[in-house]
């Protein structure tokens, strides 16, 4: 694998750039090495959810109007919801 660092210009909201800066000082770690640390932690996310998927590949699937019809019949409520159905 090569590990030469690449240069790459991003555009960051002010206040999350200040945000960074801060989190870099206080952790006496570069903004770089964050910004490395959190796009790989996302990717990694993403893989994981895709390895999710493809193991549930062969669930079957149920139309969302069939669930909320079968959570009525059996008189039961929709997460987050005060709705009972």
């Amino acid at each position: 694998m090569n590990t030469t660092l690449k240069r790459a210009t991003i555009y960051f909201d002010p206040v999350l750039h200040h945000a960074l800066r801060v989190k870099a000082a206080e952790t006496e770690r570069s903004i770089s090495d964050l910004v490395n640390e959190a796009v790989q932690h996302s990717l990694v996310e993403d893989a994981e959810d895709l390895a999710a998927f493809e193991d549930r590949i062969n669930e079957p699937s149920y139309p969302y109007e069939a669930v909320v019809i079968d959570l009525k019949r059996r008189g039961r409520k929709l997460v987050g919801s005060d709705t009972t159905f």
